[in-house]
């Protein structure tokens, strides 16, 4: 639920377009400001700040790594009056208006970052009543409050809902949940395609095969967002079956992502004249859909791909890219601080402010217990337990758009 160059910014260019240049009129451009020491990364985050600082205090939290509290405060306090959050407001003294972009899935994201966390309650209330208050009336969310729902919206959308304690199959509008909007979402099992999500129908009302909205379909269907326990053993279905229910339609876009990634490992990208270029923030939400539907050998060998060749992208790409892989790692049970040589725990800490500390999860806590008893030592890596893209979006997984080819 993808600008991981930074995950948000292709959504707000395909989706506000020319209506960005709104955006900057309320408030200043960051190019023109020093960017708040309490934020991750040093590009402008006009399109993308709350969605990367949400993903990185998320990562973080999941690697028990305590974020700092300033980083956490930062996202709080971007929260406008109404509870939406926009990508960046450099002046919170101002109050939000009309010309102030937000949008449902940095809100999202900021929900599953601040619910995982703790201590913010009152936020993430007023910011899932602000998402139920702009649901549509098939059930789903679009990028921005009103507009037609999308895939990966939706799903990141169902992600914080889980994360904040909800409901996802009780949040309905005109009778219809997320999980009817996403139904309807996702393409037949006759022709091209089959199985897969598409972002949104085209202009002639057409569904046309996404991997990006299937991975952030996936998470969705299945109630799970940005972090994905791993553990669950299976494989993905070999043959597509009509979706009468998410779990189904789950099933069936794991089964598209596994015969998409089965060639070469990863997914290509979508962006036109780039499509023979690997599309690495993709290929990670893809691993953490098929980690939480039970495809785990191909989970397994795309993340290995991505441990190859993914270490170069997420240095240019910042926290929000370091943030993905993190999750995929977590997923499928990899280790995040022994990715292919890089450790992804420090370069994401380095794209910010101090951690307060870092603190070693129960599970392993017992892994190294179990490992002393054995062996009179252990040296432990540590990967934490926690949350939901979900994106994702989703993304999932996604705040985390792209527009369809």
């Amino acid at each position: 639920m993808n600008v991981r160059r930074s995950a948000a910014v292709l959504a707000a260019v395909a989706v506000i377009g020319a209506a960005a240049p709104a955006a900057a009129d309320s408030s200043p451009s960051p190019s023109q400001a020093p960017l708040p020491s309490a934020l991750y990364g040093d590009g402008d985050p006009q399109y993308d700040g709350v969605w990367r600082q949400s993903l990185a205090l998320l990562a973080q939290h999941t690697v028990g790594v305590e974020p700092p509290k300033s980083a956490v405060d930062w996202l709080a306090g971007q929260q406008c009056a109404d509870g939406s959050f926009a990508p960046y407001r450099a002046d919170t003294a101002k109050a939000c208006d009309a010309k102030t972009m937000v949008d449902t899935n940095q809100t999202a994201a900021a929900v599953h970052a601040l619910a995982a966390l703790g201590g913010h309650d009152d936020v993430t209330k007023k910011a899932v009543d602000w998402l139920k208050s702009v649901q549509n009336k098939d059930g789903g969310w679009g990028y921005t409050a009103g507009g037609a729902s999308d895939t990966n919206s939706t799903s990141v959308v169902i992600g914080a809902l889980a994360a904040a304690g909800e409901k996802p199959a009780e949040v309905t509008k005109g009778g219809k949940s997320p999980y009817d909007a996403l139904l309807k979402l996702e393409l037949p099992c006759k022709g091209d395609g089959a199985g897969a999500f598409a972002f949104q129908p085209d202009k002639k009302g057409t569904l046309i095969a996404n991997a990006d909205a299937t991975a952030a379909g996936v998470l969705g269907s299945l109630g799970a967002g940005l972090v994905v326990e791993p553990g669950k053993a299976g494989a993905a279905e070999d043959a597509c079956e009509k979706a009468d229910t998410p779990e189904q339609a789950a099933a069936n876009g794991a089964a598209y992502l596994t015969d998409a990634l089965a060639k070469d490992g990863h997914l290509v990208s979508a962006l036109p004249g780039a499509e023979d270029q690997p599309d690495y923030g993709n290929t990670a939400d893809a691993v953490v859909a098929l980690a939480a539907q039970g495809a785990k050998e191909q989970a397994d060998t795309s993340l290995a791909w991505l441990q190859k060749n993914a270490a170069d992208w997420a240095t240019q790409s910042g926290p929000a890219a370091y943030a993905q892989l993190i999750f995929a790692a977590h997923a499928t049970g990899a280790d995040p601080r022994a990715f292919g040589g890089t450790d992804l725990v420090k370069q994401l800490t380095a794209t910010g402010p101090t951690p307060e500390k870092t603190s070693q999860a129960p599970k392993d806590k017992e892994k190294k217990e179990d490992s002393e008893s054995d062996s009179g030592f252990g040296v432990w890596w540590f990967v934490g337990v926690c949350l939901v893209a979900g994106v994702g979006i989703g993304f999932l997984i996604s705040g985390r758009r792209k527009q369809q080819p």
